[in-house]
């Protein structure tokens, strides 16, 4: 009896040893998948900032070129560049067709909106954690500009988000009138203007931003139905209780969740007809390890704003209560490259 318990104890720490050993290489390797994946990114960085720094990005951007020409008009080393360009293709910053090298449409948008790879921005991230940087000196107007810019790479969230509203469900043929609080581009209200052709938008912003709000409007044939008044949407004084809809895309998160939010969102309940609901459209924080995406938002916000910071839903949800809103919704939108929600809540119908 006790020499069968023996063995029994000893096939058991057999077992255990194993699957200690089999967890210390999981691990391992994990740590050691971790580190290449970590290589290859500051690799792939370096890369891109080379072919900018060699004359290589500028090039491509006029025109196609082949290994030769590119080599004659840099004074470059063929062998040297040839990898160097084979590195780029693999990574997807450059194209080849045949003997001929171009910019990917992604490194495209990348030079257009970033033009230094965003350099200047990310440098200033050392000073503002030494505190040789403050935030009370940024000028958010940079940052409104940018995503002015930027926001048409969010259509695929923007048309989810006209869905998750209901936008085109209503049947009753009622004109609902939609007024665009510092619309940027317009994207999103441009999406619920599409599915729903019982819409009207008025777009607020300043001038650069209203030109390509309007861009956006023309290009999904929205015709009179898109209206724009020029102004800053923070101070601009509209008409009180006129329209259906409030919509506040991307712009809560620069302002943050203190008194400049409470006050737009205010002013903001105050356009809506009783009943009316304010929808507020942003990235958001919902908790659990964050990805790198999320911090790379996170951090863009504290380089660019003097307020800005992710906002969680239940942030959102006392935002609108104190703006006296009720009934406030909120949902995540699956598509899209950053980690957006969209909060709706209701103004109370108007007592008797």
């Amino acid at each position: 009896m006790s020499e069968k318990a023996g063995t029994d104890s000893s096939a058991s720490h057999g077992v255990d040893d194993g699957v200690q050993q089999e967890a210390v290489r999981a691990a391992q390797e994990r740590t050691l998948g971790l580190y290449h994946q970590l290589m290859k990114i500051n690799a792939a960085s370096h890369l891109i900032r080379t072919l900018r720094q060699l004359g290589v990005v500028d090039a491509l951007r006029e025109k196609q070129c082949t290994l030769e020409q590119l080599c004659e008009d840099r004074k470059l080393h063929a062998d040297v560049l040839s990898e160097i360009l084979d590195a780029a293709v693999a990574i997807g910053i450059v194209e080849q067709y045949q003997d001929d090298y171009a910019l990917s449409r992604a490194a495209h948008l990348l030079c257009q909106y970033d033009h230094d790879l965003a350099d200047e921005h990310w440098q200033k991230l050392a000073g503002l954690a030494s505190g040789e940087i403050t935030r009370q000196a940024i000028d958010d107007r940079l940052h409104n500009d940018h995503l002015a810019a930027t926001q048409w790479t969010h259509t695929p969230a923007a048309m989810e988000a006209a869905e998750v509203l209901d936008f085109g469900g209503d049947s009753s043929g009622q004109v609902a009138e939609i007024l665009d609080l510092g619309c940027g581009s317009a994207v999103w209200t441009c999406a619920m203007a599409y599915r729903d052709p019982n819409t009207k938008v008025t777009a607020v912003d300043h001038p650069a931003a209203l030109e390509a709000a309007s861009n956006t409007a023309a290009s999904i044939g929205l015709g009179d139905r898109f209206q724009t008044i020029s102004g800053d949407p923070l101070n601009l004084q509209l008409v009180e209780s006129a329209y259906d809809w409030v919509v506040i895309a991307q712009r809560l998160s620069g302002l943050g969740g203190g008194i400049e939010s409470e006050k737009f969102l205010n002013k903001a309940a105050r356009y809506l007809k009783p009943g009316g609901r304010l929808v507020v459209i942003d990235l958001v924080e919902i908790g659990g390890k964050p990805t790198l995406a999320d911090r790379v938002d996170s951090l863009r916000l504290k380089l660019a704003t003097r307020h800005g910071e992710v906002l969680t839903p239940q942030q959102l949800q006392k935002l609108m209560a104190s703006a006296g809103l009720c009934e406030c919704q909120f949902a995540l939108l699956s598509k899209g490259h950053s980690k957006m929600g969209v909060a709706v809540a209701r103004r109370a119908e108007e007592s008797n």
